[in-house]
């Protein structure tokens, strides 16, 4: 069976002017004269991509493609026209991305995180949608440091990221703050902080908390001194408060609050902080 959207090994069953057929008597596919191998001849197998030509037609290249059915890659957007866009995948003929599967508009020279597909029609197409097609069998573990691409950030749920451009991971939305700006695209270093029983990555990108209590213990003596070293509200804030003022869970300011009070640079108030002289 002539499978599309992937390589797979076909017999040569015809030899013909302008190339060879593969395939056997019931199904058969082109293989154009420019990409036949020197020397093939008649019962000759041949391992190829089979994908559609700009007449639609069902076509065989020696060529492998930079992605395949239902894989994920990192491609570049080649051209954007009134129907969507088209990305080079490494063949002749370069990839659809229909405005639909854009989570994002994209233009000529974007480097874009896609999946390859078959649309209704049997074509093949990309789509930027990557979560269902991202792998869950990462090798790494809790506490490992990854890098990976954000392809899609929601309010309900977090930053989705693609680490290595190809397993699944998520920031999530209680992680979502501090000084960092998310922006779908960005490359980010993160821990990992768990890893669920699907696969699936959690990803923090601040430190544990005995490591980050420094940075944020710096952080906080930075806001207090730009607050002309009076900060009008304490550790009972409200935890939006916090959040909204010094991009730290309530926890974590307290941790940090604590580290300067231990070292005599502040003052605890009722209602503020003060830097001591």
């Amino acid at each position: 069976m002539i499978e599309i959207g992937k390589k797979q090994k076909l017999t040569v069953v015809k030899e013909v002017e302008f190339g060879i057929y593969l395939g056997d008597e019931k199904e058969k596919v082109l293989l154009p004269g420019k990409q036949v191998p020197e020397g093939t001849r008649t019962g000759d197998e041949l391992e190829v991509f089979i994908y559609r030509d700009s007449s639609d037609r069902l076509i065989a290249t020696v060529n492998t493609p930079k992605l395949m059915l239902g894989e994920v890659a990192l491609l570049t957007v080649s051209d954007v026209t009134k129907i969507g866009a088209f990305l080079n995948w490494g063949l002749e003929k370069d990839l659809f991305l229909p405005f639909k599967e854009q989570t994002y508009r994209v233009k000529q020279g974007d480097d874009c995180l896609a999946a390859l597909y078959t649309d209704k029609s049997g074509r093949l197409c990309a789509t930027m949608k990557v979560y269902h097609y991202l792998r869950t069998d990462s090798p790494y573990r809790k506490d490992d440091t990854v890098t990976g691409r954000i392809y899609e950030i929601s309010g309900n749920f977090g930053v989705f990221v693609a680490v290595d451009d190809k397993y699944s991971a998520l920031i999530p939305k209680n992680q979502m703050y501090g000084e960092k700006e998310f922006q779908v695209g960005d490359m980010i270093t993160a821990r990992v902080s768990e890893v669920k029983a699907d696969g699936k990555l959690d990803l923090s990108v601040r430190r544990k908390a005995y490591l980050q209590m420094d940075e944020d213990a710096k952080k906080l003596m930075e806001i207090i001194e730009s607050f002309d070293g009076v900060l009008p509200f304490s550790d009972k804030a409200d935890p939006e408060v916090i959040r909204r003022e010094t991009g730290m869970s309530k926890n974590e300011f307290k941790r940090a609050v604590g580290r300067l009070y231990k070292a005599h640079r502040i003052e605890i108030g009722e209602r503020s902080i003060r830097k001591t002289e």
